[in-house]
């Protein structure tokens, strides 16, 4: 069995903007230290929540490198170094291996998609070049190409692939993915409405949106499931899905910006094509924060 990373929530970090479109440093120091003191397991920089598209390359090492100093070796941080271009994921996955990195977060290639053997070679490719453990991240709903179980089996030997952050909903073919890869390849959940399931799976956590607001209760509903309290995770994860389901009501990250804005972690400033929340559903967003206790 290959070594655990991590075990719980794994924070995909927003990147905290001032209304200008810099990023806010202040913030993104601020949001880091809340993270790790409300008992996430990890970090993940530059992810989808991240606006990792948007950033430039130069915003994107600093970015990973921030995380990775800010962090301080309190908890792992993953960094988002995915590429639709082999060539620039290698450029990047180089870059935060050598910025000090303790895995790499790989997307499956967007845009020009690839055939299922598309992806083993790329995967391999960037497995077999990159210093640090990579975990593969399957999000068709994004990429427009899912990683098939069968895939999945062929990578599963790979020294360097350790886990999979899995996001394409169907509960049925991760079923069939991990009857193949058990023991092999981690689980993490890739979405905040499927954490108990797939944690009933085997899943070893999840990479989550919803613990940028609430790191303390995400890792508590994991703890209590590891810990044999199942009602007790199902329960929270019950009393979550009303406002995990506004922080997807429009397009990741929109909802989640503005979240943490209220919440007073950087502006709610998005870069085109992205634009903040219609007004109604910011409304209902608020509402679902404050039934769950947050102060906004």
């Amino acid at each position: 069995m290959k070594n655990t990373l991590f075990r719980g929530v794994a924070t995909a970090l927003i990147t905290p903007m001032r209304e200008d479109g810099s990023i806010d440093w202040e913030a993104f120091g601020r949001l880091v230290d809340f993270q790790i003191e409300g008992g996430v397991a990890a970090l993940v920089a530059c992810g989808t929540t991240g606006e990792a598209s948007t950033l430039t390359d130069e915003e994107h090492r600093e970015v990973i490198s921030f995380v990775v100093k800010r962090a301080a070796g309190r908890v792992p941080v993953i960094a988002g170094t995915g590429s639709n271009d082999t060539a620039y994921a290698l450029e990047l996955g180089k870059y935060a291996c050598e910025a000090g990195a303790d895995a790499l977060l790989i997307v499956t290639p967007y845009y020009n998609k690839a055939t299922q053997e598309g992806l083993v070679k790329m995967f391999t490719a960037l497995a077999d070049a990159s210093e640090k453990p990579v975990i593969l991240y399957n999000v068709p709903s994004r990429t427009g190409v899912n990683i098939e179980p069968a895939t999945y089996r062929a990578l599963a030997d790979h020294d360097n692939i350790i886990a999979i952050k899995e996001a394409n909903g169907n509960i049925s073919k991760i079923v069939e993915t991990m009857s193949y890869v058990s023991g092999k390849l981690d689980l993490y959940s890739g979405n905040d409405d499927q954490i108990v399931p797939l944690l009933a799976l085997g899943g070893e956590g999840v990479i989550s949106v919803v613990s940028n607001l609430l790191p303390r209760e995400t890792a508590q509903l994991c703890e209590k499931f590891f810990a044999g309290d199942i009602k007790g995770a199902a329960e929270d994860q019950y009393r979550l899905h009303a406002l995990i389901d506004s922080l997807f009501s429009e397009v990741n990250p929109i909802p989640v910006k503005a979240a943490m804005a209220a919440m007073g972690f950087g502006s709610n400033t998005l870069r085109l094509p992205l634009t903040p929340m219609s007004q109604a559903k910011y409304e209902t967003l608020l509402a679902r924060m404050r039934e769950v206790g947050l102060e906004v």
